[in-house]
Order: C-alpha cells, then structure tokens, then sequence
C-alpha cells in the first residue's frame, strides 16, 4: 500500500482510537503532512524509535510503541528469556507514562513480567535496574534532549547495555515482522497486576542504585574537608535528574546545592528552554544568573533522561564562568580517577580507558601519561558497555573510565549506559579535592592542557529533513566514501577509516588494515599535526554530523585552528548540497 491507502486504512479501521481518527481528519487537505506521517514505519533502529508523537506510521504513539513491544516480545520468546522479565522507565515527556505502561501491558499479554518504575526515573538507573532484577531487556522510554515534540522507546538487553549485535538485528527483525497492527497483544492493567505480570518498583531500586554511586568515591577526605565551603548550583532542565543528583550530593556532605527553581519540576514542555539540552548556551542562561547570586564554584545540568551533564565552572582570576564541552568534563572527571588510583597504588596494569572514535585525542593523551591502554569504540555509549562486558567475560582487561564527545561518561560497571548522577558526583568530588589544593576545576583544566596538550573538539551539524534531505545525506556520504580528500582545511589526510567497510587506508603508502569494528556508516580522517575530522549521520536525528580536533600551541591557537578546521569542512560539504 501507498501512503495514501495507509492514511485511509488508519480512518477506517476500528481498532484505531476515535482522538487519533479526528488528528488525521484534521490534515485531510495536507498532502504533504499525510505523506511525512505514513510514508515509512517509524524506523525501530538501533537505539530503538525515536520520533514526532502524533498519528500515523511514522510517528511515536501507543500503536507504534506497542508494534515495537510486541517485535521486543517476540525476540525474547525466540531466546527463551521470557520468565526473566523486563524492567521499564521513563521520564518528563509528553505521553511518557501513556507509553511506558502500553509496553509493559503488551508484555505482560506476551506473559512476560512487566518491572515499571513507579514515576520518573534517569536513564542510567534504568540501565542498573536490568541487571539488579535479572531481567532479559530494559525498556526506557525518552527522547533524551530532542525539543519537546519528540519521545522515544529505548531498549536495553541484559547486560544493561542498550542492544547490540545479534540482538539489535534480531530484534529489529521481529519489530518488521508485525505488519497488521491489529494482531499485536495487550491487556488490562487491573489484570495484569492479578496475573503477576506488572509490578511497580521504586525505593528497592532507587537506595542500592545510589549506594553504588557512593561507593565510588575515592577522596571522601577532601569531601569532608571542604564540602561546607563548596557552593553548587544545579538544574536538571525540567526532567528526571532532580531527586538523585540531589540526593547522592547530600549524601556525601555537600551542604551548599542550589536547584534552579524555575527548572526544578518535571514539565514535559521545558518552558524555559527552546530544547533540553545541556550542550546549549540557553539551558545554562537561569543556572548562571543562579550560580553568579551564589558565588557557586560549579553549575551543572543534566538533560532530561539525565544521561548527559553539562558544566560552568569558575575562573578563580576573573571571577567569569567557563563552559565545560563534553570532552573537558570527561577528561577531568577520567584524570581525575585514574590519577587517584594511581596515587592510591590501586591502577591497574590491565587497565583502560575506553572512548567512542569522536572523543578527542587528549584521552589518548591521559592513557599514554598513566600507563594504560586506550581502547576506541563505534559512536554510541553502548559499545562501551559492550567493552566492560567482554572485559569480564574474558578477565582481559579492567574498566577505568569511559566516556563520548556527547557529554556522556561513567565510572564503574554498575549500569552500562553513560550516567549524568555519577558524573554529578565525580565532578563535585574532584572539585573538592582541588579545592583542598587552592585550585578551581578551570585550573585543573588548564594544568591538563599544559601537560597532555591544548586540544580543542567541535562538531557541526547541517540539517536536512524529510525524504529529500535523508537522500542528500546518503550522497554526502557516497561522494566522501567513493572519494576521500587529499587534504581538509590546510591539513594533509594521512589516512582514511571508513567504518561501513572496516577499513584504514593509508594515503601515503595505499596499505589498507582492518578497523576491528562492526559496521557502521561512519568516515573518518587522520590529519596532520594530531588533528582529524569525522563524518556521520545521526542515528537520532535528521542530521549529519561533522566532528573535529586540533592541537594547538596555547587555547588562543587552538581555537583558532579548531574555527578554520570547522569552516573548512562546512564549505567541502555545501559544495555537495
């Protein structure tokens, strides 16, 4: 059927609900909307859906959600892992809850036992709560930090990882076998409950989670020492961080956090911010007026499925705030650790600090300088819990720290999805501890600079939406793929990695090695002078994506270098468009 019959079957058909009937009628004279809503099935990827809530195949409602819970259904039947169970959260967005139970409801009618957090809760706990409770798969149900419209149906397998290979495919598999949606199963949550089937967790989950965070600390000293004199701002942008972050923080002494009021309540619209997201200058406008009222030392902000944190910290000489990238807080936050271990006697010889290939390189930098080895992994913080994973299987190799470009990282293997909670706490920690050395974070910042090298990442991004923007995307990366540059923004490419292929190839000599990867539609270049530059569609939204690293000789050369670089690959690109 074209997307026209579709649209029309969904007006006919009684098993779709009278409200989502009057939505399509309401777009009965939009060829273009009928078209964007039913041209496709919302794409179960590899991170599961993420999409605009509203009617039609190609949108998140509870026919979509339930299409993708009775793939899930089908996939753990054909494993055997169905008495084992799956643990389900949320957070702040529209329909969240409405979602979450359609999952476990179609579950429990699958007669899997159904685990629902009993309100909101952050991704990383949800990631813990699958391995706490034994289950087979985790579902969480976030847009993460997508502007209010969105939501998303995450999935996680037993490891607590979100899915990879095989079951990320077999999965997918099933989720493409439901064709009718008429045939997939749900219940009653009244009978559901009787049956056994849904239950609602909370406290059990919430106070091991967090003796976990706590049992991380390594310098509770330097805690005690100056923790009355720390001053912490803090939002969690409307969603889910608000109650945990506060509580490990408490928990370990920290007497002086400040919630920003305005951001403090869940609120699946985030009326104080265009979009959730703590990479942005915006979600830190009300923090900052906030932080500078309260002389704070730190301003932190955790997206909505408190799986990200951004940070502004205080330059002691000026008095001014720095925002912290991603890279910055997880290389402080990776130093950190493993500096203290080292001190401590207690670093492993086996050690690793893993990132994903659009880290900077200065992680590279932190390994080299401690002895350890640094392992790199495919875009996603789930292949990093696949790493912690194949660690312990095999007893090769021990987990230090991981972290992305995307402001995501974790230390310790209690979850195996990046923690914005645990981030929260390393931060202060190692905030308390320079404290007690007269430093703020910025000067740790710039101590790490002097030693590993002024390294500076970006990344930009060049929307492209609908039909015809997926396939301009697919030709940027045909054309760099058939035809790497010689050299990008006055660097020379010393090699080029295309990831969908599993190759290197060196430019100099034609020699072409394995990249030891899965697949993945993902380029990648090796520059000059420790630079680089990577090319990939985002797996969550309609974007392609360009990241980049220098070196530079001071942070005024590197940002210079870093601007260059950035313009020049914007204009290879639009020269494609």
């Amino acid at each position: 059927m074209d997307y026209r019959e579709i649209y029309k079957e969904w007006l006919d058909n009684p098993y779709f609900d009278d409200a989502t009937k009057a939505e399509l009628k309401a777009i009965a004279d939009d060829e273009k909307e009928i078209e964007e809503r039913f041209y496709m099935d919302l794409e179960f990827g590899t991170a599961g859906l993420r999409g605009i809530i509203g009617a039609g195949t190609n949108r998140m409602n509870v026919y979509t959600v339930r299409k993708a819970t009775q793939g899930l259904a089908n996939y753990i039947a054909s494993v055997g892992g169905q008495a084992k169970g799956v643990a389900i959260a949320y957070d702040s967005r529209r329909m969240s809850l409405e979602f979450a139970d359609e999952a476990a409801l179609c579950l429990a009618a699958n007669g899997i036992k159904a685990y629902v957090f009993e309100s909101l809760r952050p991704t990383p706990e949800l990631s813990y709560a699958v391995r706490r409770l034994g289950c087979i798969a985790g579902i969480n149900i976030t847009a993460s930090h997508n502007p209010p419209e969105y939501n998303g149906y995450k999935v996680y397998w037993e490891d607590g990882a979100q899915i990879t290979p095989p079951h990320d495919k077999g999965i997918m598999d099933e989720v493409k076998k439901v064709t009718d949606y008429a045939t997939v199963k749900t219940m009653p949550k009244d009978k559901a409950q009787e049956a056994g089937l849904y239950a609602v967790i909370g406290a059990d989950i919430d106070d091991p989670y967090i003796e976990e965070l706590k049992s991380l600390v390594l310098r509770k000293d330097c805690i005690d020492a100056v923790a009355e004199d720390m001053t912490i701002v803090y939002s969690p942008l409307h969603g889910t961080g608000n109650i945990p972050v506060r509580r490990v923080l408490k928990e370990l002494g920290f007497a002086n956090v400040y919630v920003v009021p305005e951001q403090e309540l869940p609120d699946g619209e985030f009326p104080t911010v265009s979009y959730p997201n703590p990479e942005s200058e915006e979600a830190f406008q009300l923090g900052l007026k906030l932080g500078k009222e309260k002389n704070a030392d730190l301003i932190l902000a955790t997206d909505p499925d408190a799986d990200r944190l951004g940070v502004y910290v205080k330059d002691s000489k000026t008095g001014e705030y720095h925002s912290l990238t991603g890279n910055m807080s997880g290389c402080l936050i990776g130093d950190y650790i493993i500096g203290q271990r080292k001190e401590k006697g207690d670093l492993p010889t086996d050690g690793a600090f893993i990132k994903s290939i659009v880290s900077t390189n200065m992680a590279d930098a932190i390994a080299k300088y401690y002895g350890i080895a640094l392992v790199e992994v495919l875009t996603g913080f789930k292949f990093i819990g696949q790493k912690i994973l194949e660690f312990e299987k095999t007893g090769k190799g021990t987990y230090l720290f991981g972290m992305e470009e995307s402001y995501g990282c974790l230390t310790g293997t209690y979850a195996r999805d990046k923690d914005a909670v645990v981030a929260s706490m390393a931060l202060c920690e190692a905030a308390a501890y320079y404290k007690t050395k007269n430093m703020t974070l910025w000067d740790a910042m710039l101590a790490m600079y002097e030693r590993y090298g002024y390294y500076k990442d970006d990344v930009k991004a060049i929307t492209l939406k609908g039909i015809e923007g997926l396939e301009k995307i697919q030709e940027i990366m045909n054309t760099l793929r058939a035809d790497a540059p010689a050299e990008i923004g006055g660097y020379k490419v010393t090699s080029a990695r295309d990831y969908k292929e599993g190759s290197i190839r060196s430019m100099e000599t034609g020699e072409v090695v394995s990249t030891g990867l899965p697949s993945s539609n993902v380029l990648y270049y090796d520059l000059t002078d420790d630079a680089w530059v990577c090319v990939r569609p985002s797996g969550t939204e309609p974007k392609v994506k360009f990241y980049y690293g220098v070196k530079g000789e001071s942070l005024e050369d590197a940002d210079e270098k870093s601007e260059k670089l950035g313009q020049e690959v914007l204009e290879m690109i639009e020269k494609m468009l």
